[in-house]
């Protein structure tokens, strides 16, 4: 079946209803005119933008904010702004000094998967709350060489200090700059990039959970977003070189429908990984890894919280994992009686790597702040004695002779220690 066959199969099956609204109408009616299919654009949404001789093709699509697209309704998102004005947290994904009608949210499509200038970006997609609405635009590029309405239609919509992505600093926006050096002289300077990228934070999140941290794993085991009949990005490349030689659009209208799915999940994404980073549904299966990327952050304080949420609700594995973690911060604090406590529990229950590591660092603490020399020894005995049976590996062996070094230093403590018990013990007083 052909490509235009499977497109005109799936428009029956898109579960997605956008508010439609007549799309910008072009000011020069005689240029609009030449524009092949032009009625097909019109009833996609798409009229042209005109600038410089030349034109490219904008969407609009609307959804109204009750619109629930997986596990949340668009509205969600103005919470999550209002709670991120609130919280006191400083962190990546933070908008707090925005509303959340400054956020784009931005992705592209292109004609192959690597960088520089051979590789054309032709559609730049986006979506953003106006009023009570979603609004979604896609600029879209007529063919390759037509590039300067593409950018400038662009750059003069958009704020691009609050784009939120999806790796887009690693590829979208990098591109987006490659191509743009070819005709800075002719569109607006492209500013510095300053944004709120999902992939890092999704991959910190579920990259012990997910095969494939993509945005499509994302959106089906995570999300609730199940699409159908949707086509694959990697069929857009060929998909759009068909269009700019057929010139009907009809072939196309299914990559924007993909890339209208894509920016519509960045808006549910954000509100399901703020919910989790601000700790608002309480102890969740990812409390472990927001503990963890807080603490990586340097927020002590809320580390400290969410791990301490962490020992309460978890489950055991979890809350060895969490006590370990909170003892070095309880040791940093010089909480030195409460840091032994949890690490003493940690070496009876942890797996082999905490309980090793356990050990060890009860074994500074007996050395260097309770000045117990015999149980810093046990100690550090007992953790070699654990690396041991374990096995050896690259790790292991630096550590083991890390751990060996330290015994010895211990010994040598100790039998410093024995012979001047002995000295005073037999020193002989001088009567005056």
């Amino acid at each position: 079946m052909s490509l235009k066959s499977k497109l005109n199969r799936m428009k029956k099956h898109m579960n997605i209803e956008p508010v439609k609204h007549a799309p910008p109408i072009a000011e020069n009616a005689e240029a609009v005119k030449d524009i092949p299919y032009l009625e097909k654009w019109l009833e996609n949404d798409t009229a042209s933008y005109h600038f410089d001789g030349d034109y490219c093709f904008i969407r609009e699509v609307r959804y109204p904010l009750d619109h629930k697209h997986g596990i949340y309704a668009f509205s969600e998102l103005n919470k999550i702004v209002r709670e991120w004005n609130q919280a006191p947290l400083s962190h990546p994904l933070s908008t707090k000094g925005r509303k959340s009608e400054e956020l784009f949210f931005f992705d592209t499509e292109t004609t192959g998967l690597g960088g520089g200038a051979g590789n054309t970006i032709f559609l730049l997609g986006y979506a953003y709350i106006e009023g009570e609405e979603v609004v979604v635009k896609q600029h879209i590029l007529r063919e390759p060489g037509s590039e300067i309405p593409l950018y400038q239609s662009f750059l003069e919509s958009i704020n691009y200090e609050t784009l939120v992505t999806y790796n887009g600093k690693s590829f979208d926006w990098p591109q987006l700059k490659t191509r743009h050096t070819l005709i800075k002289e002719h569109v607006p300077k492209l500013p510095e990039f300053g944004h709120f990228d999902l992939y890092h934070a999704s991959r910190r999140l579920w990259k012990n959970k997910l095969e494939r941290v993509k945005l499509s794993a994302v959106e089906t085991d995570i999300l609730g977003v199940h699409r159908l009949d949707d086509i694959p990005g990697y069929l857009a490349p060929m998909i759009y070189f068909d269009f700019v030689e057929r010139k009907d659009p009809e072939i196309l209208f299914g990559i924007m429908k993909h890339n209208e799915m894509d920016v519509l999940s960045l808006i549910t994404l954000y509100i399901h990984l703020s919910r989790k980073i601000l700790q608002m549904d309480g102890y969740t299966e990812e409390s472990m890894e927001i503990a963890r990327w807080l603490d990586y952050l340097g927020k002590k304080q809320e580390s400290a919280d969410a791990y301490e949420k962490i020992l309460v609700a978890g489950n055991e594995e979890e809350r060895i994992m969490a006590g370990h973690a909170l003892a070095f911060q309880k040791k940093k604090q010089k909480q030195y009686n409460e840091a032994l406590d949890i690490w003493k529990e940690v070496a009876l229950k942890g797996n082999v790597q905490l309980r090793v590591a356990a050990r060890i660092e009860c074994a500074k603490l007996f050395e260097h702040q309770f000045k117990d020399i015999p149980a810093a020894l046990e100690c550090a005995v007992a953790a070699q004695q654990e690396m041991m049976a374990k096995g050896q590996g690259l790790a292991a062996e630096k550590k083991q002779i890390e751990l060996e070094k330290r015994i010895r230093r211990l010994e040598q403590k100790e039998k410093s220690k024995d012979l001047a018990d002995g000295a005073r013990k037999s020193a002989v007083p001088i009567n005056e």
